[in-house]
């Protein structure tokens, strides 16, 4: 191309992002296709730290005493270009902790503090989370102080526990040991809304009825972190928001109890902010222009003011005393009667209809003035509710017993997305076990190995049954909450040995043969789940022509029903799992996609994906022994027959109906296997026929028994924290 060529005239010679005109990706161009890139979130590629940098071991070496001095010196260092509501940071810090630790939700695993991934889209720029940009540039300078030794993580969390403990409470612990993302987590489902705050009706079959929210959700809306405060759909009502706040916190693994106080607790201190016109905010982190440096909501009439700051749009502080942890917020909200007005924003507050001057909170800026105080909907509901009301009573009679419980349940709140205690680092760590810790013994690790999987071999379990057993008990493992897995051999269980996933028949016959030999042994049965499950696979490996033995870190313990929150397992239960070829109903998420959204919270990769579930067809691991995707002739040896019939061009493909498929003869017609959705992706899609194609190789044989060992072995050791 010359110069003069017009075509060309005023194009960039550069590549442009997804935002152009022309830009479109190969999703945007196909978006139908599987879109594997939730496989691929935190590649090492966006780490900026070596690849020896271990956090875990970083934070151990931390100055603990030193860090919280400084966090709490902070709390009253108010800064001209944020200035502290009171000279006091508390209320701010305690928000961003909430916020960050607040988008838990139970069903998935998925969202809370575990990740500092506050610091990325979506979450840096939700309108829930207006001004907290201003949080994290406050603690910047102990982040750049302390640098690797804590994580983004960590201090998030932290900054909110030294509030509250600089406010008077007594918390009931903290532990370190959060690990940074480095990029977004763009895959996370948060709602398929196409606008911020969009009503919340889009999320509800009903919207009067909470329970019909979609899952895995548990805001009420796009862009909220638990409900709407002005009411449902900002439109007042109590009753109705006190039924969306406890279908929320329940899908945050909250009770009732404490769901009222952390309600209370955090309204106890600090303030909302809503005193101007919030029409004149700039826009969100995301997208603000250059010159702001990641700063949003640019507020042009701030002027340096604390008493200027917006955010919910709700004006006002709850309590007479906001920088003190006490029992004000209840005197507050039982000792007057309230009415709904506008706060100067224009958004719906309740504020008192008579209040004594004395009780009024000051001013955040002038002292000398005061203001109304005000509650939102969602504490209005802790007074209408019968249930919230009853336990606010409780609390109110005995208050002690409320700064306890509500010490736990911020614990709980802020810990909940770490896993089991053994993950917990630091001085603070409580000696009391939680049982929403999942807590696990310690097993022997000292049994001998081989002869109890000599008697395994010899059992007369069948090696589907066994590699069957193995996967099932290790498969509920999620790295998002680093809950579930293999170690306390929870499938002998309520409610896990009665989930259908789980086949209860088999899974009794396994049993009875596991559990006497391991006390036999001197192991824990969930080691000996284990252990079977790689003698099923040594025995397909040599059937295949192999000798190997698959990798066995003993030490895994047996927990009790004691030890089991059955309730909170509930949501854990598998309802597709695409490596057995099981489906427990058709739903609206296609199959290959759910077994996506599984691989993704187990932690595997596409290629482990591939070679995991390759092997699992031809070892003859089908739930309900169908022969769904079981392309080999010789079923029981791990073969890469799975791969080698599936991209044999001697047959072909057709649809039956119901996610089936057969597999045809070209030649004669005559069907020779039959197949589901799952199986033959891994031959439609590029990117996994790619690798279909790597194991269907005749010279890979080998590199795919070995492949499948190492993945198998990843899925039985994902939750055994003690020897990563």
């Amino acid at each position: 191309m010359d110069g003069n060529d017009v075509k060309g005239a005023g194009k960039c010679p550069v590549m442009h992002g997804s935002h152009t005109e022309t830009g479109k990706s190969a999703t945007d161009w196909w978006p139908n296709s599987l879109n594997l890139d939730i496989l691929h979130q935190h590649d090492t590629k966006t780490n900026p730290m070596d690849e020896s940098f271990s956090y875990r071991e970083a934070v151990k070496t931390l100055d603990f005493e030193a860090l919280k001095r400084d966090m709490r010196a902070l709390m009253n260092d108010s800064q001209e270009w944020w200035p502290a509501d009171w000279g006091h940071y508390g209320g701010l810090m305690i928000r961003m902790a909430w916020h960050a630790a607040g988008s838990y939700r139970l069903a998935d695993g998925r969202g809370g503090g575990g990740t500092g991934n506050q610091r990325f889209a979506p979450l840096n720029s939700w309108p829930d989370n207006a001004s907290l940009d201003k949080a994290r540039r406050l603690v910047w300078p102990l982040k750049k102080k302390y640098g690797n030794k804590v994580s983004w993580a960590d201090l998030m969390i932290l900054a909110g526990n030294v509030a509250y403990e600089s406010m008077g409470l007594k918390t009931f612990g903290f532990g370190f040991g959060r690990e940074d993302i480095w990029h977004p987590e763009k895959d996370v489902y948060w709602g398929a809304e196409k606008e911020w705050l969009a009503p919340s009706d889009e999320r509800y079959e009903d919207v009067d009825k909470p329970s019909t929210m979609e899952n895995p959700l548990a805001a009420v809306q796009m862009g909220l972190i638990y409900v709407n405060p002005e009411g449902v759909n900002g439109n007042p009502d109590p009753v109705k928001t006190a039924a969306q706040l406890r279908e929320t916190f329940a899908r945050m693994a909250m009770n009732d109890e404490e769901t009222v106080a952390l309600t209370a607790g955090g309204h106890t201190v600090g303030k909302t902010h809503g005193n101007g016109d919030a029409s004149l905010l700039g826009p969100e982190p995301e997208a603000a222009d250059v010159e702001l440096q990641g700063f949003g909501w640019a507020n042009p009439a701030m002027g340096g003011q604390a008493n200027k700051a917006m955010t919910s749009g709700i004006e006002g502080a709850w309590t007479s005393k906001p920088t003190e942890f006490d029992m004000g917020y209840f005197e507050m909200l039982f000792g007057h009667e309230w009415e709904l007005r506008k706060s100067p924003a224009g958004a719906w507050q309740w504020e008192p209809i008579d209040i004594k001057e004395e009780d009024r909170p000051v001013d955040t800026t002038d002292p000398s003035i005061r203001h109304n105080p005000i509650m939102t909907d969602a504490d209005m509901a802790m007074k209408i509710d019968p249930i919230y009301n009853a336990i606010c009573q409780k609390f109110m009679a005995d208050p002690e017993y409320f700064k306890d419980t509500f010490a736990r349940a911020w614990f709980k709140l802020t810990h909940r997305d770490m896993g089991p205690k053994v993950r917990y680092i630091g001085p603070e760590v409580p000696e009391e076990d939680l049982i929403w810790q999942d807590p696990v013994p310690v097993g022997p690790a000292d049994f001998g190995i081989g002869a109890l999987k000599a008697k395994i071999a010899e059992s007369g379990l069948s090696i589907s049954e066994m590699v069957a057993t193995a996967w099932d008990s290790a498969r509920t493992y999620r790295g998002s909450d680093m809950r579930g897995g293999a170690n306390g051999a929870r499938i002998r269980l309520a409610p896990q040995k009665d989930w259908e996933g789980n086949e209860p028949g088999r899974l009794q016959k396994v049993l009875s043969v596991l559990e006497p030999l391991a006390a036999e042994a001197g192991a824990s049965v969930a080691d000996a789940i284990v252990l079977a499950g790689n003698v099923g696979i040594e025995k397909a490996a040599k059937a295949a022509g192999f000798e190997i033995e698959v990798p066995f870190a003993p030490g895994r313990g047996d927990a009790t029903d004691e030890m089991t929150d059955a309730e909170s397992f509930d949501p854990l239960e598998p309802i597709h799992d695409g490596y057995r070829n099981w489906l427990k109903k058709d739903y609206v998420v296609s199959p290959e996609e759910l077994l996506l959204d599984r691989t993704q919270l187990l932690g595997l990769t596409a290629p482990e994906m591939t070679v995991l579930l390759g092997g699992m067809r031809v070892l003859g691991t089908n739930h309900g022994g169908t022969k769904h995707g079981v392309f080999t002739d010789r079923e029981g040896a791990l073969t890469n027959d799975f791969f080698v019939n599936l991209t044999d061009m001697a047959y072909s493909w057709h649809p039956v109906g119901s996610g089936t498929y057969e597999i045809r003869d070209r030649k004669t017609g005559a069907v020779k296997w039959t197949a589901t959705r799952v199986d033959l992706v891994f031959g439609s899609n590029s990117i996994l026929r790619s690798y279909a194609e790597v194991y269907a190789q005749d010279d890979n044989a080998e590199k795919f028994v070995n492949d499948f060992v190492s993945a198998w072995t990843k899925v039985m050791n994902a939750d055994r924290f003690d020897i990563a």
